[in-house]
């Protein structure tokens, strides 16, 4: 599958999701007031955790594909490349960390 077939399956799956979404969270939570965004809070702690957790796996994917790829063609580079992997692995993370703390501060506006 080509990266063209698989964007527009992906584009076509997530609007999909946000369109059957969107009526699942138009009550609201229980005892909420009618006005209450709690659906929309809930849906964007969702997709952000999906969006920076697929985000932070594919760098890490690229970031350690690029690293063994580097010792498999100089395997005497190893220890030099190994420390900025591990710090660049630390740094990716890192980000997907954050978003985890802002879901969870939005949690906290439910």
């Amino acid at each position: 599958m080509n990266l063209k077939k698989m964007t527009s399956a992906l584009f076509a799956f997530v609007s999909t999701l946000v369109l059957f979404a969107l009526p699942a969270f138009a009550e609201g939570a229980a005892g909420a007031e009618p006005n209450s965004n709690a659906g929309y809070i809930a849906l964007a702690m969702g997709l952000g955790l999906g969006i920076a957790a697929a985000g932070g796996g594919m760098g890490q994917g690229k970031a350690a594909a690029a690293a063994l790829e580097g010792i498999g063609r100089n395997p005497g580079a190893a220890d030099k490349i190994f420390t900025p992997l591990l710090l660049s692995l630390a740094l990716i993370e890192s980000l997907v960390i954050y978003s985890l703390v802002i879901s969870f501060m939005l949690l906290g506006k439910i």
